[in-house]
This record gives C-alpha cells, sequence and structure tokens, in this order.
C-alpha cells in the first residue's frame, strides 16, 4: 500500500476537490497581510491549498474561506505537508480551531447545499 493511501484511509473527513478562494494569514504576523490562494480540495478538518509560495511544515495560519457568495468561514489551521511537485504544487492545512458553525457552513457547501450564515 503506498504512503497515499494510508494517508487518506486515517482521514476523519472525506474531501472534496473544489476552486474557493482562500485569504490567508500568518497566525503570528501582526501585519496581518492577506495571501490569496486556491482550494484544491477541502473537507470539515482541513483543505490542499494550491500554490508554488509555500509556507512551512508546522506553521499556523489564518485562513477565510468563501464558501458562498457573501459567506466566509474562518478557521485556524496548522501546514501538515508541503508539495513541491511540478504538477501540482500546495499545501495540506489541518484545521485546528473551527467554530462548529463555520464546520456546519463548510458541510452544507461540501454537500452543495446552501449554507447557513455563519454568526
Amino acid at each position: 500500500m503506498t504512503t497515499a493511501h494510508v494517508r487518506r484511509d486515517m482521514r476523519r473527513y472525506s474531501r472534496r476537490s473544489l476552486s474557493l478562494p482562500v485569504l490567508v494569514t500568518e497566525a503570528a504576523d501582526d501585519l496581518q497581510a492577506a495571501i490569496s490562494f486556491d482550494a484544491a480540495d477541502l473537507s470539515q478538518g482541513g483543505a490542499f491549498l494550491r500554490s508554488e509560495l509555500l509556507f512551512e511544515v508546522g506553521e499556523v495560519l489564518d485562513l477565510e474561506i468563501h464558501v458562498a457568495p457573501g459567506l466566509r468561514v474562518r478557521a485556524r489551521g496548522r501546514v501538515v505537508r508541503v508539495s513541491r511537485a511540478e504538477e501540482a504544487p500546495g499545501m495540506g492545512i489541518e484545521f485546528v480551531e473551527l467554530a462548529p458553525e463555520a464546520r456546519q457552513a463548510l458541510a452544507g457547501a461540501l454537500r452543495g447545499a446552501s449554507p447557513p450564515p455563519v454568526p
């Protein structure tokens, strides 16, 4: 069994390929300058962000995911994997803080339903 298969088997949430805008700021960054990424796949537990600009494994990031027009889900995530592969560069992010309302909105977006508003 390959490492990729083992990693998928260990996931708590199923992932869905989506192209959603994600604004990222480094949690420790006092300037709070945001960088825009696209999510290549997303679940209630994390995301893979496509990019050639990569953070280091272990860095904590604040994420703002635009799941629907006018609806943004905020989460804090930790970089758990970095891919420098030419065909798919990016970062695997594990959500470490996600409010229950945000998780519910994200679940609705992943099902393709209209997610409820997040307070």
